[in-house]
């Protein structure tokens, strides 16, 4: 056995040095540059060219390329090869087939065929491939159809004719629909106040998860629920008759806290520092009335009040009463207001509806002048239409807002006024880092005196959203040291936004603005300056600083840049 050990083993070593080798090398590709961006990621900084074409066929085939060709150059190194890739004719879709048993709802039989993501004629992407399956999938089981399942599916590939013969197979399963509403965690409220927010859920229509989400979305938006969750009973589900499946939706529902009292404290551009406390009950005489009250103090404006939301209405309306007792002190202007009043809202699609009738009775100090008592019985009627990307952080939109109110001398009133105000605001991206907003605000009031017309209903500008440079309301009539509301606004303002990340960003903005008496004496006051902004959680925060052409000063803002 020695000597046979001894003749075979250089005879192996010899063979293995006669055999060819796997390069190595350094790959450069040579192909379109959509194909080079498909390739590159995918491949190893050095491989051999039997390597490489193995990885670039599996690659170019899920992109419908299924006959590339290659050719491999030398470079100029004896380590570096170019390859040239010719991918071939690419395959396009011929034929598909969709079939679902057990569906007899021809219209979503015919939505689901006519939203089928590879039609006849396009190019076939292995991933377009699996979109196009999952989302039939998906629009079944967020339909009615529960238990859908793809049975089977074929992707038939000609490489020769490039064509894909595409066949996918469904169940649907039975339908199901909503049965009895069934809650769970209930302790200090009826079924009844659920009911006041189910606007979607409807016992014998057809299940619909969108339905079930909007429920939950309305329940824990609520003041009365912290968490909620649905689940449909199908172990206890019964035929419907008509082939389908009526099963109950369990409701669990965690209840908010009875009582809630906070303190906090901040700081202003407008009214200076403040510290406040607030407390809260969603249960107010345990007839589910939230019940929101505090005390705010700050340097410029102490404020008491109590606010009482009812639950929503048959016609989803918000119901509301509330007190107000309010001291400012304000570019030499001291005023002492009592207010109560009634307001209704409702959301009608992208337009949010306000009515109010609020009293108030306001006693008005200028400095070095008398007091002047105004009281008015004031009804008012605001829509707000807002179509935004993002109602926190917008980029895209437009917010539009009109309102109208007044009072008469024959209605609880020292003066008959009329008051109408509108504000525009517009978002538009320019690029992918930059927003440019726009506002502007007009305002009149119709009367044939401002005196004794509450401060309200009048108009002073200046500040933080309005028109920066100025402080805070200092634009308007001027009486001796006192600056005091005036009959006529106009407002206008434009800033572009660089976020230099996903979180800050850098403003520039010019505002200008006033409010008059009399329109012979409007002129424009023009405010202008740079700021940073932060996206904070609860929107973007915004410092600036800002120049007042007219009076020559810099006056520095805050703001928490929520769109009205």
């Amino acid at each position: 056995m020695l000597p046979i050990q001894k003749t075979i083993i250089p005879l192996l070593l010899l063979a293995a040095t006669l055999l060819p080798h796997p390069v190595h090398a350094t790959i450069t590709l040579d192909t379109r540059t959509e194909l080079r961006h498909l390739l590159a990621p995918y491949l190893p900084d050095a491989a051999s060219p039997q390597r490489i074409e193995t990885l670039c066929t599996e690659i170019l085939a899920t992109e419908g390329y299924f006959t590339p060709s290659f050719t491999f150059t030398p470079g100029a190194t004896d380590d570096a090869l170019t390859v040239s890739i010719s991918p071939g004719k690419r395959t396009l879709i011929s034929r598909r087939s969709l079939t679902v048993d057990h569906l007899p709802d021809e219209k979503i039989r015919r939505r689901l065929d006519n939203n089928w993501r590879l039609p006849v004629g396009a190019p076939f992407r292995q991933a377009d491939w699996n979109d196009a399956k999952q989302a039939v999938l998906s629009e079944l089981l967020a339909s009615e159809y529960i238990d859908a399942r793809l049975l089977d599916s074929l992707a038939d590939i000609d490489a020769d004719a490039a064509s894909a013969d595409l066949t996918a197979h469904y169940d649907a399963g039975p339908a199901y629909r909503f049965g009895e509403l069934l809650i769970d965690g209930l302790h200090r409220y009826s079924p009844d106040l659920v009911a006041r927010y189910n606007r979607s859920v409807t016992p014998g229509a057809p299940y619909r998860q969108a339905d079930v989400n909007t429920l939950l979305s309305s329940l824990q938006s609520s003041p009365y629920f912290a968490a909620a969750e649905a689940q449909l009973e199908r172990s206890a589900g019964e035929a419907d008759g008509e082939g389908g499946i009526r099963a109950p939706l369990r409701l669990s529902l965690r209840e908010r806290a009875a009582h809630k009292i906070s303190l906090g404290g901040g700081i202003s551009s407008n009214t200076g520092v403040r510290i406040e406390g607030n407390y809260h009950t969603p249960n107010l005489f345990n007839q589910a009335w939230e019940l929101s009250s505090g005390l705010r103090l700050e340097q410029k404006k102490q404020t008491a009040y109590a606010d009482v939301f009812f639950p929503p209405d048959q016609r989803n309306r918000l119901n509301s009463i509330g007190a107000l007792l309010e001291a400012t002190d304000i570019q030499g202007v001291k005023t002492e207001n009592y207010a109560f009043g009634a307001q209704t809202v409702q959301q009608r699609g992208s337009v949010e509806q306000r009515l109010s009738l609020h009293w108030q009775n306001e006693i008005l100090t200028p400095q070095g002048l008398s007091a002047i008592h105004s009281r008015a019985l004031v009804p008012n009627a605001q829509w707000t239409w807002r179509r935004l990307d993002n109602a926190l952080d917008p980029r895209r939109g437009t917010i539009l807002q009109l309102s109208i109110g007044g009072a008469s001398q024959a209605l609880l009133a020292d003066q008959s006024f009329l008051r109408l105000h509108g504000r525009w605001q517009q978002y538009l991206p320019i690029g992918r880092r930059n927003t440019l907003s726009l506002r502007a605000e007009l305002g009149r009031t119709l009367a044939d005196d401002r005196q004794h017309i509450p401060q309200d209903y009048l108009f002073r500008t200046g500040g933080t959203g309005s028109v920066r440079g100025y402080a805070y309301q200092s634009l308007g009539v001027k009486e001796g040291s006192a600056t005091l509301g005036g009959r006529y606004l106009v407002v206008s303002s434009a800033e572009v936004t660089h976020w230099l990340d996903e979180r800050w960003g850098i403003a520039a903005f010019v505002d200008a603005g006033n409010a008059v008496d009399d329109r012979r004496n409007f002129t424009l006051k023009l405010g202008y300056g740079i700021g940073g902004r932060w996206k904070s959680p609860a929107g973007p925060i915004g410092a600036d600083l800002a120049y007042g052409q007219q009076n020559g000063g810099l006056q520095l803002h805050f703001s928490l840049a929520i769109p009205f």
